[in-house]
């Protein structure tokens, strides 16, 4: 497991209510979210990028994409 800091977080209260509704670790409940949206904004970056460098992607390079994470179905993700 890799080392944690101690930090304050700041929330609306309904949030912090809600919150406390779906989990009893708050703090693991933050934790994936926020690794969620970073993942998120890596991937966003090197899309960015690979887009500058390559222009767009097609339809059958997002296809093909998928089938790589998702596996190939046979039919088509929406």
């Amino acid at each position: 497991m890799s080392s944690t800091t101690r930090t304050t977080l700041t929330l609306p209260s309904d949030q912090v209510a809600e919150l406390r509704k779906l989990t009893d670790n708050v703090s693991g409940y933050v934790a994936e979210a926020v690794a969620r949206q970073i993942r998120h904004q890596l991937l966003e970056d090197d899309l960015r990028r690979h887009e500058e460098e390559h222009g767009f992607l097609s339809g059958e390079e997002i296809a093909e994409a998928r089938a790589k994470i998702f596996g190939s179905t046979g039919a088509d993700a929406a």
